[in-house]
């Protein structure tokens, strides 16, 4: 290759590199009205996760009966294992205690194990959908 046409590519190179800059460079700006309730929404979703009423997995019933020893059995819990949420539920006529909130079985036996050490009668469910 000659000096002239390495001249001329390096000419027509710088050509395009300065006038495609004005091509393809675009500057925009965004800006996003959300609603205030979403906040509020989102806070009451993680909130219900948290206390295992929106999972499809797995809990650890610890207790069913009276709502007095249900209250004694959940502030026993909470003392011993902070690792897992806990709550207290109502299905006609007794009230249970739950435990953890685990996607999977694996998940739940192994907590199972832990939890047991205290609350020897504690079994695994796998509870219905709460609407």
């Amino acid at each position: 290759m000659n000096p002239q046409s390495c001249f001329k590519i390096l000419i027509v190179s710088l050509l395009i590199t300065f006038f495609s800059e004005d091509c393809i460079a675009q500057n925009a700006t965004l800006t996003v009205n959300t609603d205030s309730k979403i906040t509020q929404l989102l806070e009451l979703k993680k909130n219900l996760e948290k206390d295992n009423k929106l999972s499809d997995g797995y809990t650890i019933q610890l207790y069913y009966g009276e709502l007095d020893k249900a209250n004694q059995v959940i502030s026993k819990y909470r003392s011993s294992y902070g690792n897992w949420p806990a709550s207290i539920g109502y299905e006609t006529p007794n009230f249970k205690v739950w435990a953890g909130n685990f996607s999977t079985r694996i998940e739940a036996e192994r907590a199972l194990l832990e939890i047991q050490k205290t609350f020897s009668s504690a079994f695994i469910l796998k509870p219905e959908r709460r609407k």
